[in-house]
C-alpha cells in the first residue's frame, strides 16, 4: 500500500516539476506575464507522462508549441530526438524559424533537402539534433528506414494527423503507413497526433490507429477573427469581375483558393494585367517548381502580393498571421477543409474576411474528385495480373500494355502497395505473397462519406443561420454558438453581392482574348511506334482560344460541335481571325491544313472560312484511316500510337512550307504531334498548332 501511494506522490511531484518547467519556457519566450491558452498545458502533461496525446484544437490554438515544448523538456532529461512528421514543406519552414526561438537544433527532412540527406541522417544517429521535421513520403524512403534503427527517438509527432483517416477530408496513402511506425515504437516512446479538422468519426479512427488510452485534447473551434459570406456567382465571369472589384477594397493580402491548377494560373494572370499583385501556388515539379513556390511564399509573407492564388497546396498549416482575408474562388469538396483553408485568416488579427462563391460547376468538378478517388477493381486487378505475369515491370510498360491513364496507373500502384500486395524495388514492381482482395464495400463505404459531406458543404450556401456556428457544428463542436459576425448574423451582405457591369465586362474581355499555349511535344510516348525515343520533326508552338466549356469562345465551341448544324458560328471564326493575324503575320505562314475527320466535315468547314477570314490558302493534305476515336485512348502510349497509326499524307501532295494545323479540341496534344510530325516529314518546314478549345485537365 505505502508502495503504491509512493507511486502517485512521485507523479504529482513530475506533474508539478513538469508544469514549472513549462512554465519557465514559454515565459523565457513571452515574458514573464505568459500563460499557457486554455488545454495547451494538459496535452504537455499528457505528452510528458508517456500517454498518447490526440490534440484538436481550432486553426492558431498553438498545437506546434505543445510539441517543441514537450521536445526541450525532453532534451533537458537526456531523451532522444523529436521526429515530426508533417505533410508540407511549407508549413515546415514555418515552423523551423518558431523552433529555433525555443533554443531548438532543427532540420528537415523532405525534398528539399536531399542532397543533404546522408549529413541529417548522421547527424540523428548522433543525437546532435533536437527536433526534425520529415514528409511521410522521405520517411519511407529505405535509406532513411535504413538509418531508423540507429535514431533514439524521444518523442514522435503526428502532425495534420487527420490524414492518417480515410475518413478524414486529406487522407493520404504515405500517411496511412504510418500506423506500421506507431507500431513498431517502443511503449515508453510518447506519441502526439494534433490536427484542427477531425469530427467525431475521424476522432475515434485516431484513437484506434494510436492505441488504448488516448488522451484526447479537444477545444472550441469557432474562430473569433472571423467574417463570413457566401456568395452565388454562376460563372468565371462574374467570379472574375466580383474578385476585380472588391479585393482592392479588403485591407491587407489574403489567399484565393481554386480547385484546379489550370484556374490558379489564369485567375492570377487576370488579377495581374488589372494592376493586382497577384501570384499562383500549386504543386510544382521538381527542384526548379519548389524553388518558385518558395519566392512565392517569401513575397507573400513580406507583403509584396495582394493575393496569392492557391490550391489546397497552401491548406494546411501555412502561418502568416496577418493574412487579412480569404476567397473561395470554388466551393471545397466538405466542411473540414473549408474550415482548414479559412483557419488561415485572422490568426493574429482582430478581423478577417471569408468569402465563398459557388455554382454548378463547382459541384462537377468535386464529384469528379469523389468518384476518381479510388483505382476501380478493373484497373487494380488488370495491372496485378499484369505484373504477375512478368518477372518486375516498369510503370512504363503498364501504360504501354494497357489503355489505363497514367495518373489512373500511378493511384492504383499507391494503393497496391499501400496495402502490401505490390512492392517496389528501383524502377521495378513486383507482386507480394499477399493474396491480392479488392476492398470494395471500403471504398464505397468513404465514397458514400465523402459524397455526403460534399452535400453538407452544399446546405452551408443555402442556410440562414449563423455560417460560423453551421460550420463548427458539422465538426462536432460541442459548443458551437453564433458568431454575430457574418452575412447571416448581421442580416446584410458585407460586400456587395452583385458585380459592377464595367468589371463583367473587363473578366469578359479578359476571357475572350484568352489563349491557352499548346506546347510541342519533343519525345515519343513509350508506344513502339518508332524505335527512336527523340521526336525528329517538332512542331512549333501553338495556341487554343478558350476553355472547352468555359464562357464565351468555349461555350460556342461546345455548342457548334453539337449543334443540328454541324458548324462552328461566324463568331467563332472572327475571334480566331483577329487573334491570328499578328500570329500569321509575323510567322510567315501561308497556309491552313485542318485535322481530317471521318465523322464529320466540322473543322474542315471551319478551317476553309478561317483560311478566307485571313486571305490564307487551304491546303487539304492530310488522311485519316479507320481507327478508334482518340478520346476513347487514355494514356500517352494508346493515344500516341492510335494518332501514328490513324494519320497520313495525301500521296503527291504539294507541301506549303509554314503551315497553320487547325483542330477544334486538344487535349494529350499526340494528334497534332503526330499530324505536324508527318506533314515536315513530307517537306514542310514548320507547322503552328491552333485549336478553338482546350479540353485537358490540370488539377492540385
Amino acid at each position: 500500500m505505502k508502495m503504491e501511494r509512493r507511486g502517485v506522490v512521485d507523479l504529482e511531484n513530475g506533474k508539478k516539476e513538469i508544469f514549472a518547467n513549462a512554465s519557465e519556457i514559454i515565459q523565457e519566450l513571452y515574458g514573464k506575464t505568459a500563460s499557457f491558452r486554455p488545454g495547451q498545458y494538459e496535452a504537455i502533461e499528457a505528452t510528458m507522462t508517456r500517454r498518447r496525446t490526440l490534440v484538436v484544437q481550432r486553426t492558431g490554438w498553438g498545437k506546434s508549441l505543445v510539441y517543441f515544448v514537450c521536445t526541450k523538456l525532453m532534451r533537458q532529461q537526456q531523451k532522444g530526438v523529436t521526429m515530426v512528421v508533417s505533410p508540407l514543406l511549407v508549413l515546415m519552414k514555418n515552423q523551423i524559424e518558431a523552433a529555433e526561438k525555443l533554443g531548438l537544433c532543427c532540420d528537415v527532412l523532405n525534398s528539399t533537402t536531399k542532397d543533404r540527406r546522408e549529413e541529417i541522417l548522421t547527424a540523428l544517429e548522433q543525437d546532435s539534433l533536437d527536433l526534425v521535421f520529415v514528409t511521410p513520403e522521405t520517411l519511407f524512403n529505405q535509406d532513411v528506414q535504413n538509418h531508423m534503427k540507429n535514431i533514439r527517438i524521444g518523442l514522435f509527432v503526428i502532425d495534420e494527423a487527420h490524414c492518417i483517416s480515410d475518413w478524414g477530408h486529406d487522407f493520404r496513402l504515405e500517411y496511412g503507413r504510418l500506423k506500421m511506425i506507431v507500431q513498431r515504437l517502443p511503449p515508453s516512446v510518447p506519441i502526439l497526433a494534433t490536427t484542427a479538422t477531425a469530427n467525431d468519426r475521424v476522432v475515434a479512427d485516431l484513437q484506434t490507429q494510436l492505441g488504448n488510452e488516448v488522451f484526447v485534447s479537444r477545444g472550441p473551434l469557432t474562430r473569433d477573427s472571423l467574417f463570413i459570406q457566401v456568395l452565388n456567382m454562376p460563372d468565371r465571369i462574374r467570379r472574375y469581375g466580383w474578385i476585380l472589384e472588391n479585393v482592392p477594397k479588403l485591407q491587407g493580402s489574403g489567399i484565393i483558393y481554386c480547385l484546379t491548377q489550370r484556374d490558379c494560373d489564369y485567375l492570377a494572370d487576370f488579377l495581374k494585367q488589372n494592376g493586382i499583385e497577384a501570384a499562383a501556388y500549386y504543386a510544382r515539379d521538381g527542384m526548379a517548381g519548389e524553388r518558385v513556390n518558395r519566392e512565392i511564399e517569401e513575397s507573400f509573407q513580406q507583403n509584396k502580393l495582394k493575393a496569392i492564388v492557391a490550391t489546397i497546396k497552401l491548406g494546411m498549416g501555412y502561418d502568416k498571421g496577418d493574412i487579412a482575408f480569404v476567397i473561395h474562388y470554388q466551393m471545397p469538396m466538405n466542411i473540414v477543409s473549408y474550415y482548414q483553408q479559412i483557419g488561415r485568416a485572422g490568426r493574429n488579427i482582430d478581423k478577417a474576411y471569408v468569402f465563398l462563391f459557388h455554382g454548378k460547376e463547382d459541384e462537377e468538378i468535386l464529384n469528379y474528385f469523389i468518384h476518381t478517388a479510388f483505382p476501380t477493381q478493373g484497373e487494380m486487378g488488370t495491372i496485378v495480373d499484369y505484373i504477375g505475369a512478368h518477372d518486375g515491370v516498369k510503370e512504363a510498360q503498364i501504360a504501354a500494355s494497357m489503355n489505363i491513364r497514367n495518373a489512373r496507373i500511378k493511384k492504383a500502384l499507391s494503393f497496391l502497395i499501400n496495402d502490401g500486395f505490390v512492392r517496389k524495388d528501383g524502377a521495378y514492381y513486383y507482386l507480394t505473397p499477399k493474396k491480392y482482395v479488392y476492398d470494395r464495400n471500403h471504398y464505397d463505404a468513404v465514397t458514400a462519406i465523402r459524397q455526403q459531406e460534399m452535400e453538407q458543404m452544399k446546405l452551408l450556401t443555402e442556410t440562414r443561420e449563423c455560417y460560423s456556428r453551421y460550420i463548427v457544428s458539422c465538426l462536432d463542436d460541442k459548443e458551437a454558438k453564433n458568431c454575430g459576425r457574418c452575412a447571416n448574423c448581421l442580416g446584410r451582405n458585407l460586400l456587395p453581392g452583385e458585380v459592377s457591369t464595367e468589371f463583367v465586362r473587363q473578366a469578359e474581355e479578359y476571357i475572350n482574348r484568352q489563349t491557352i499555349p499548346i506546347e510541342p511535344r519533343k519525345r515519343w510516348a513509350a508506344s513502339g511506334v518508332t524505335k527512336a525515343s527523340k521526336i525528329e520533326f517538332v512542331n512549333q508552338p501553338g495556341f487554343s482560344i478558350s476553355k472547352y466549356g468555359d464562357p464565351g469562345c468555349g461555350e460556342l465551341v461546345k455548342q457548334g460541335k453539337y449543334s443540328k448544324q454541324k458548324r462552328f458560328c461566324d463568331e467563332l471564326v472572327g475571334k480566331s481571325a483577329q487573334i491570328l493575324k499578328p500570329f500569321v503575320r509575323q510567322n510567315g505562314i501561308s497556309h491552313i491544313c485542318c485535322v481530317p475527320s471521318l465523322r464529320s466535315d466540322l473543322v474542315k468547314d471551319f478551317s476553309v472560312r478561317l483560311a478566307n477570314a485571313l486571305n490564307l490558302g487551304f491546303a487539304d493534305l492530310l488522311l485519316k484511316t479507320e481507327a478508334r476515336q482518340q478520346k476513347e485512348m487514355e494514356n500517352g502510349a494508346h493515344q500516341c500510337a492510335n494518332a501514328y497509326q490513324s494519320f497520313s499524307v495525301k500521296d503527291g501532295s504539294k507541301i506549303p512550307r509554314n503551315i497553320l494545323l487547325v483542330d477544334d479540341v486538344v487535349d494529350s496534344k499526340w494528334t497534332l504531334t503526330v499530324c505536324g510530325y508527318k506533314l515536315m516529314e513530307a517537306g514542310a518546314e514548320k507547322i503552328y498548332p491552333f485549336a478553338l478549345a482546350d479540353s485537358s485537365n490540370r488539377e492540385n
